[in-house]
C-alpha cells in the first residue's frame, strides 16, 4: 500500500547536554519518509521548502524512492527552521527560535501519483491544513492517522475537533490526551477521544512507552531502555512513521496489526535518539530493525508459574 505523508520538511538546530548542531535536516515528513523507506514502503511527501533547501537532501529522498512530486519548492522563500535546547533530563526543552517561513502559507497539493494512497499520515500541522488535505483527495484513504499537539488545542480547538472526527487513528502524548479529553485517567481520556471519532487512540508516554486503545482493548508497551540518548528530536515522528509504514506494508487495519505496528514504531524511534537529527536513522537497515524488535520481545515476554 502507498503511504501519503503530509508534514514539515525543515531545518533544525539542536543543543543537548551531549553537544550541539548547526542547521541540520529535520521535520516530521522527513523522519517519516526515511523510516518508511527502511521498511520497504513507498511513500510520498506533501510539504514545502524554500530555495535554500540543499539538493543533497532532495537526492537522499530520491535514492530512498520517496515520491517528491508533492514537495513544493518556493525558490525565493526560506525553509521552516526550529532551534531548541534540551534540559539534562531530555524530557523538557526550550525553544530558542521558530522561523515559520514558507510553511506560513502552505497550501498542500496532492499529486495525481499519490491520489490513490491507501494510508494517510497527517503530521503535526494546523488542523485546517490537515482538513484541506482530505478535501483535496479524490478518494477517502482507507486509514487516516493524525498527529497533533497541545498548541493546536490552545489555538484552534474547534477546527481540530472537526479533523479528529474524520480520523481513524490519533497519536498524542499523555499531557495532550488529558488536555483534549479533560480526564486525568488515560483510560477515561481514551474513551472520551474515541467518542470524538477515532477508532484507535495511541497515547505516547515518552521514555515510559506507549498505550494503544481500540476495539474495547488496551495494549501497552515500554520504551526500549538505552544506555545513551543524544537527541529526542524526531523520535515521535519516527514512531509515527514506523507505525504507519508497518500497517501499509501489511495492508490490514485491525487491533492485532496495530499492536505489532506499535512495536515497530517504538523500535524505529529508539534508533533516532542515538544520534543528532536524522544521522542515526539514515544508517539503519532492515536487519537492524529485526534485531531491535527481538530485543523488545525479550524485554516483554515472560512466564509466571504460581504452582
Amino acid at each position: 500500500m502507498k503511504l501519503l505523508v503530509v508534514g514539515s520538511v525543515a531545518f533544525d538546530a539542536i543543543e543537548t547536554p551531549f553537544g550541539k548542531t548547526d542547521k541540520i535536516l529535520g521535520g516530521a515528513a522527513t523522519y517519516i519518509a526515511i523510516t518508511s523507506s527502511i521498511l520497504g514502503v513507498k511513500s510520498g511527501i506533501v510539504s514545502v521548502v524554500g530555495g535554500d533547501f540543499p539538493q543533497e537532501y532532495l537526492d537522499m529522498f530520491s535514492k530512498r524512492d520517496v515520491n517528491l512530486e508533492g514537495l513544493e519548492i518556493v525558490k525565493e522563500g526560506k525553509t521552516f527552521f526550529w532551534s531548541g535546547k534540551y534540559h539534562n533530563d531530555l524530557n523538557t526543552r526550550d525553544t530558542l527560535a521558530t522561523e515559520v517561513n514558507v510553511l506560513e502559507n502552505f497550501d498542500p497539493k496532492i499529486p495525481d501519483s499519490m491520489q490513490d494512497a491507501e494510508v494517510l499520515l497527517l503530521g503535526n500541522l494546523h488542523p485546517g491544513v490537515q482538513l484541506s488535505v482530505l478535501e483535496k483527495m479524490n478518494n477517502r484513504p482507507k486509514l487516516t492517522i493524525l498527529d497533533t499537539m497541545n498548541f493546536w488545542m490552545d489555538t484552534a480547538m474547534d477546527t481540530l475537533k472537526l479533523m479528529i472526527a474524520k480520523t481513524d487513528v490519533i497519536s498524542i502524548n499523555d499531557e495532550e490526551a488529558r488536555q483534549l479529553s479533560g480526564e486525568y485517567s488515560l483510560v477515561k481520556a481514551a474513551k472520551k477521544i474515541h467518542e470524538m471519532g477515532p477508532a484507535y487512540v495511541i497515547i505516547k508516554k515518552g521514555e515510559h512507552g506507549a498505550i494503544l486503545f481500540g476495539e474495547g482493548k488496551i495494549f501497552a508497551i515500554p520504551a526500549l531502555p538505552l544506555e545513551e540518548v543524544f537527541d529526542p528530536t524526531g523520535a515521535g515522528d519516527t514512531f509515527a512513521g514506523g507505525f504507519a509504514a508497518y500497517i501499509a506494508k501489511k495492508g490490514t487495519f485491525d487491533f492485532e496489526t496495530m499492536k505489532s505496528a506499535l512495536i515497530v514504531g517504538s523500535a524505529m524511534a529508539s534508533f533516532t535518539v542515538e544520534k543528532f537529527g536524522t544521522e542515526r536513522i539514515e544508517e539503519v537497515q532492515e536487519t537492524d530493525v529485526y534485531l531491535r524488535i527481538k530485543q523488545f520481545k525479550e524485554l516483554t515476554t515472560f512466564e509466571v508459574d504460581l504452582d
